[in-house]
């Protein structure tokens, strides 16, 4: 997606008319000449005046980029139609020209959202567009590029497409919050055993465990917040990378995409992809929340802890073993983080030591970032079904709350209040639970004279402290297990997930999308036999409508 030719420029600057052809060594070329690999709009390329052979077709195939940009049409479109608007609203192209793009514009986005359109064909989704509008316009589709360059329309390109999708990954992940905080509302009052070191260490309310992941998700959104704010800068206007001799209006562009500032620099609009990486990090970060989360589903639906039960809607089956029941929905998430975290590392390899400005290597970043789009929406989705597709089992849990003799602490903490240091309780503890242990015996099940034979400090009402429900009522700390505790947390969930659904809802409108939504309706185009001039998208278009993948 490189850039070797600007739009036309006149020798005194800009064009009044934006008339000048593409020049070719002996001054201006006629209306309508086009250099090496133009004479059939369906393999245009951009560039070519200064070529005399042919490229060879390997270089060819590999250097294309339309496989994988081709998902970014819809941006590409858009950020034509702001630009051309504003090529005409400043006088660099006639008015009249202007109006004809964007309409032949918002045609072709209509047509390729409906299925008419297929991409292919072309060097990137650049060339595609503009060899369709040559197909339909002619030669004013040649006034397009005039004060623009790949180089800052594939940056645009890319933000104009991850504004999006994080406006759509935080929204599937306040989605996957709100799952988890009605599963904790169903379950207020069941005790699990809390762990650390994968022992059992102390009881939480099963619903404390479930916020836990709420909050890890939270962090997650407000990374993205972050992340959809450094995103929201327009490139476009830096041209190559020293920015354009040409009467442009770069925060109009802004305006009709709906970006809120410019890039400050030409040289960085063009070459910076922080944002890309801040994008695949805060993935990276947000896989393994889900991954966290993945692992103890898988944990929980064992024999051995039974914590709950995996309905068959969410489940698999073995091809030998008639009686397994399989979490595979579960592991693959906990499996696909390591897939992101392979994103992240490749785009900050391929970034590492690039000189200014653009480099084909940036053409790398795509696949990066789309399958971090693609895995993290994917995981999003399906944790959402599984945990809907979960019975939690009471009586198991209620069970496995004996053994490990989870009130330990709390006799510590019992004595230390009473004055003793709580080093010399700790002790003490340690050996009531030694005692407890070699007979088989829960802590509330030993009598208030065995506690008196370790310390006349160990009165009857230490019993209720060492049972779940009393050690679980003991943690009032702010944040802590405690009942009241948690019904607090609630409610700040609560109120954080109505503070992400507003943002989302106060984002603005993008007046470039007018008249160019997916929904309408679009009539096969016919040639001049009456034909239809393109086939429907077919395995270009991904089930549901979405964009090429």
């Amino acid at each position: 997606m490189t850039e070797r030719q600007e739009g036309p420029k006149g020798p005194g600057g800009p064009a009044k008319t934006g008339r000048e052809g593409p020049k070719g060594p002996g001054g201006p070329a006629k209306t309508g000449q086009r250099g090496r690999g133009q004479d059939d709009p369906a393999t245009a390329r951009m560039w070519g005046g200064r070529f005399r052979g042919t490229i060879d077709p390997t270089v060819a195939a590999f250097t294309t980029s339309l496989p994988f940009d081709r998902r970014l049409y819809r941006a590409d479109i858009l950020g034509s139609i702001a630009h051309a608007t504003m090529l005409g609203r400043c006088g660099i192209i006639e008015p009249a020209e202007a109006k004809e793009l964007v309409r032949g514009l918002r045609e072709l986005i209509q047509e390729i959202d409906a299925g008419v359109v297929r991409i292919h064909g072309a060097e990137d989704i650049h060339s595609f567009v503009e060899a369709q509008l040559r197909t339909r316009l002619g030669d004013v589709a040649g006034r397009l590029h005039t004060a623009r360059s790949r180089n800052d329309q594939v940056a645009t390109d890319l933000r104009v497409y991850l504004k999006g999708e994080i406006v759509t990954l935080v929204g599937r992940t306040v989605a996957l919050q709100q799952v988890l905080l009605m599963l904790a509302e169903a379950h207020p009052s069941v005790i699990i055993p809390g762990y650390t070191h994968m022992q059992r260490a102390q009881p939480v309310l099963l619903a404390h465990h479930l916020l836990a992941y709420v909050w890890m998700l939270q962090r997650d959104v407000d990374r993205f917040h972050e992340v959809f704010a450094r995103t929201d800068v327009l490139p476009l206007g830096a041209a190559a990378l020293a920015g354009t001799s040409y009467p442009i209006d770069r925060r109009m562009v802004a305006s009709l995409l709906g970006f809120s500032r410019v890039a400050e620099n030409s040289l960085d609009a063009t070459a910076d992809r922080d944002f890309a990486v801040e994008f695949i990090a805060s993935g990276c970060l947000l896989m393994s929340h889900l991954s966290r989360l993945a692992a103890e589903i898988v944990l929980w639906a064992t024999s051995e802890f039974g914590f709950v039960e995996l309905l068959d809607t969410i489940s698999s089956g073995s091809s030998i073993m008639p009686q397994k029941k399989n979490p595979d929905a579960a592991e693959l998430v906990r499996g696909k983080a390591a897939r992101v975290l392979g994103d992240l590392t490749a785009i900050l390899a391929m970034l590492r030591g690039l000189p200014l400005a653009y480099n084909s290597d940036l053409q790398e970043d795509k696949d990066a970032v789309f399958d971090t789009v693609d895995t993290v929406q994917a995981s999003l989705q399906v944790m959402g079904i599984v945990l809907n597709g979960i019975r939690v089992d009471t009586d198991r849990i209620a069970a496995q709350l004996r053994g490990g003799l989870m009130g330990a602490t709390e006799l510590a903490d019992y004595l230390a209040r009473r004055g003793m240091p709580f080093r010399e309780a700790h002790e003490l503890v340690g050996r009531v639970v030694l005692y407890a242990q070699e007979r088989g015996r829960e802590l509330w099940e030993l009598s208030p004279a065995e506690y008196r034979e370790f310390s006349p400090m160990l009165e009857p009402d230490v019993l209720d402290l060492t049972t779940p429900a009393g050690a679980v009522a003991s943690k009032r700390s702010e944040g802590g297990t405690a009942p009241e505790r948690v019904a607090e947390q609630m409610q700040a969930a609560r109120g954080a997930i109505t503070r992400t659904l507003s943002w989302l809802a106060a984002l603005p409108a993008v007046p470039a999308e007018r008249d160019a939504s997916p929904s309408a309706a679009v009539p096969p185009r016919k040639d001049g036999a009456g034909r239809s001039a393109a086939s429907p998208a077919g395995g270009d278009r991904p089930p549901g409508g979405g964009q090429p993948a």
